[in-house]
């Protein structure tokens, strides 16, 4: 059975090197069976202690076991630990220019989509995000709506409260009428259950995984939005690394691994509507061609809402915006 603390380590005897030199801790705020854990998070510790010559190594902290999901990029920039899975939307206002990825209707996947993401947000990161090392950025898969009652068209959300992936899901619920009931997903399941929230934005299969199933039983079949992340690493940390352990990290810090570990992810939230559709307590509603422009025509404004914030930034939005338009096109990853 996985244990709450998972420790992956690349032995002396196994690699035939010396004892590890650095020992980093990656906290994040999944369950420790979630598949970014067992697809992505793992394999990608291993490969890194394979390159490193077993010099590097890695604890996992699931679970929110050192602090809440809100707190992530803190707990890296203070050292609380090593490096830590962040969702910079939990933040809003925080990181303007990464929040372009939250957007609705913008991004078909996610996993050409991450590579896509990480490539862009490369050129961006070391400023929006000085405090801290960017390892890489990616995207979960696009999500939707999954309510207690159906929710068809945008008019539907008028009095409801949901509890929103992110920030700029949180800014479209408001501009349709809804109201957001903020917490980290792992909390998200119990507010559901206690009446506080009607509908919630989420991935399909995570709906299972975190029990949602049980308190949700309508879902919207369409891509409506994504989440961005980064694995951000202390900076004091990372540049206290030997030259060669940190080429070994730098390695695994690349817009292909962004892909890489998001892919499983991806695959196993894909299968999650196909077994809501299974499901005969379940309902899954597809929306007829003219309710998908309702729902794209009134996500409108908050592009213009992210223009706002970008430029207040000191950044020129439509010159961030053509950046990340081609580089999900060059990876055909951009929605149409």
């Amino acid at each position: 059975m996985r244990t709450l603390k998972t420790l992956l380590t690349i032995t002396a005897a196994v690699l035939a090197t010396d004892a590890a030199a650095t020992e980093l801790r990656l906290a994040h705020w999944l369950p420790p069976q979630h598949t970014l854990q067992t697809t992505g998070f793992e394999p990608w510790i291993q490969s890194i202690g394979e390159a490193s010559g077993g010099k590097v190594t890695m604890t996992i902290f699931p679970a929110q076991q050192l602090g809440s999901a809100t707190d992530h990029y803190d707990m890296a920039r203070d050292g609380i630990v090593d490096i830590t899975f962040v969702n910079p939307g939990y933040q809003p206002g925080r990181f303007p220019i990464i929040a372009l990825g939250e957007v609705p209707f913008m991004v078909s996947n996610g996993k050409s989509g991450s590579k896509a993401f990480d490539s862009w947000y490369k050129a961006y990161a070391e400023k929006e995000m000085a405090d801290i090392h960017v390892c890489m950025a990616f995207l979960q898969d696009p999500g939707t709506l999954h309510s207690r009652e159906a929710i068809k068209v945008p008019a539907d959300l008028k009095g409801k409260n949901v509890r929103p992936a992110q920030a700029t899901v949180a800014s479209f619920v408001a501009l349709l009428g809804g109201a957001s009931v903020q917490v980290p997903a792992p909390e998200a399941r119990e507010v559901i259950a206690r009446g506080a929230a009607d509908a919630i934005t989420f991935p399909w299969d995570s709906v299972y995984l975190f029990g949602i199933d049980s308190v949700t039983k309508h879902h919207l079949d369409m891509p409506l939005y994504t989440t961005t992340f980064v694995m951000a690493m202390n900076k004091a940390t990372y540049e206290g690394m030997p030259a060669d352990e940190r080429k070994a990290l730098d390695d695994h810090c690349t817009s292909e691994w962004a892909e890489k570990i998001s892919a499983g992810w991806a695959d196993k939230e894909q299968s999650g509507r196909d077994r809501a559709l299974s499901e005969k307590d379940h309902t899954v509603y597809k929306p007829t061609a003219e309710e998908a422009q309702l729902w794209k025509s009134s996500a409108e404004p908050l592009m213009a809402k992210w223009k706002d914030q970008v430029k207040a930034a000191g950044a020129d939005p439509e010159a961030v915006l053509k950046a990340f338009r081609d580089a999900l096109s060059a990876e055909n990853a951009l929605a149409e």
